[in-house]
């Protein structure tokens, strides 16, 4: 019996991601130019960078990569377990819900309404809508996964499945709050409570939401991709259990040098040291699957984008660990080396596993043979790698020359540069910053109109399903 695949709803989770990411992209071009030449605000208050910088952190972490978790882990659920997807009109409710949270930041958070929590600052009523999603995700997921017709679920589900559950415990734990009026309200947590459990959810959203999640699309996507088996099955088990039982400890690095208590600082670095060793027993998997094809970098710019992806991956959770230790930190906190940190994570691999996917996976939604131009997939590729690279680079000698110049001190116990000074120097690396985030932005705009010329060509229709059967 042919099984009717849903392809319709995570069609609109690709469209969404896309127009999402531009969107947040966007906003982040624009504020890295008020870094530079701050008039550009022109003294309107949601110009701002305070006010635009968690919009564009909302819209690129939640709108671009949750479109596409929630797209990407309906797909490789429902096609991995052979099976009809869950309740399809609560999965069209958790799409528009899931719209409708995102639209409502863009109304609110660029006008101050804000907890001014990390990664968190949505108002109380939001947050409760987006549970009410969140859960519905949930059971549109694990419903399928009941309803499966082969008995093993893949690995690419484990992952999905730790992430939809700890970002669930996450934000509902993080987000007890008491109301004063339909905007306002205060956290449950006193003092430094309040500060570990902030980190425990923010540390854990880069842990669950931009890691685990993006390791299932990666678990699914580069087989699938290269015609391969996952290079060590039995890894990618040991990978799964060693990320999720250490990754929840990690959080209180953020906090080195403050009130939180010393041990637990020290807990937070120790376990963060740990997360090297799944982190890039992962990385290594995924890229080892390419063994014996390793031809096909050289032929599919998809793979390219895969691959790369995997490196940055590589790289920033070598030197997440690094940046955790405390002696390293007293350097690089509170400067630009953080901001290109995250944003070697940010755009190096979730971005960049993110188009990869969605590359593999257009085509088979709209039942194309393949992308409309495989030469603008590389010119893409090349751009978004050179921006990423212009970003990280910039931000990188800016922060440690921050750093630097900030513990610089004069014999008689006075700094030797202000802060207006440290300032000045940074700017040249603030114009860097923005011509890399420019190109990134103009690759996913390539994206785009390549997107919309396959949705629009008339290709072969090709088959799936053997294939996608035989890497799962």
């Amino acid at each position: 019996m042919k099984t009717n695949f849903n392809d319709e709803i995570v069609k609109k989770f690709a469209i969404a991601t896309v127009l999402w990411g531009i969107v947040g992209m966007l906003v982040g071009v624009f504020i890295a130019a008020e870094m530079a030449w701050p008039l550009l605000n022109m003294d309107v208050p949601w110009l701002t960078f305070s006010r635009l910088r968690p919009l564009h952190t909302n819209a690129v972490i939640f709108a671009f990569g949750g479109n596409a978790l929630i797209g990407t882990s309906l797909y490789v659920a429902y096609r991995t377990c052979k099976a009809d997807l869950y309740m399809p009109k609560l999965a069209s409710f958790v799409f528009w819900g899931y719209q409708l949270v995102i639209l409502l930041a863009v109304l609110t958070l660029p006008f101050g309404y804000t907890q001014s929590r990390e990664y968190a600052e949505l108002i109380w009523p939001i947050d409760i809508l987006l549970t009410v999603v969140w859960v519905s995700y949930a059971v549109v997921f694990f419903g399928t996964l009941t309803k499966r017709k082969e008995k093993h679920i893949f690995v690419a589900n484990w992952f999905y499945a730790a992430f939809i559950i700890t970002i669930a415990l996450l934000h509902i734990v993080n987000n007890l709050q008491i109301p004063v009026n339909w905007h306002l309200s205060y956290s449950i947590y006193p003092g430094a409570v309040d500060a570990i459990v902030q980190w425990w959810y923010g540390h854990n959203a880069v842990g669950f939401f931009l890691t685990a999640g993006f390791l299932g699309m990666m678990y699914y996507f580069i087989p699938l991709q290269a015609g391969r088996p996952v290079y060590s099955y039995r890894l990618s088990i040991v990978h799964f259990w060693a990320l999720i039982s250490s990754y929840m400890w990690a959080g209180p690095h953020h906090l080195h040098y403050t009130s939180l208590p010393d041990w637990t600082q020290s807990l937070g670095m120790v376990f963060s040291l740990i997360l090297l060793a799944p982190s890039w027993g992962g990385m290594i998997n995924g890229i080892m699957t390419l063994s014996g094809a390793w031809h096909k970098l050289r032929d599919d710019p998809i793979i390219k984008f895969l691959i790369v992806s995997l490196s940055f991956y590589g790289m920033s959770t070598f030197e997440g660990p690094m940046m955790a230790i405390k002696t390293v930190n007293a350097l690089s906190h509170y400067t630009d080396w953080t901001i290109g940190h995250v944003h070697s994570g940010a755009l190096g691999w979730v971005a960049l596993i993110t188009i990869g996917s969605l590359y593999v996976l257009i085509p088979r939604l709209w039942n194309k043979k393949a992308m409309y131009s495989t030469k603008l997939i590389n010119t893409h590729f090349w751009i978004a790698t050179l921006g990423i690279v212009l970003y990280i680079a910039s931000m990188w000698i800016a922060g440690v020359m921050q750093g630097l110049m900030w513990r610089d001190i004069n014999a008689d116990g006075t700094v030797v540069y202000s802060f207006a000074e440290t300032v000045k120097a940074t700017y040249p690396y603030y114009i860097a910053r923005f011509l890399g985030g420019t190109l990134f932005l103009a690759g996913m705009c390539i994206m785009l109109y390549n997107f919309i010329m396959t949705v629009k060509s008339r290709g072969d229709a090709v088959a799936l399903d053997k294939l996608e059967g035989a890497v799962a």
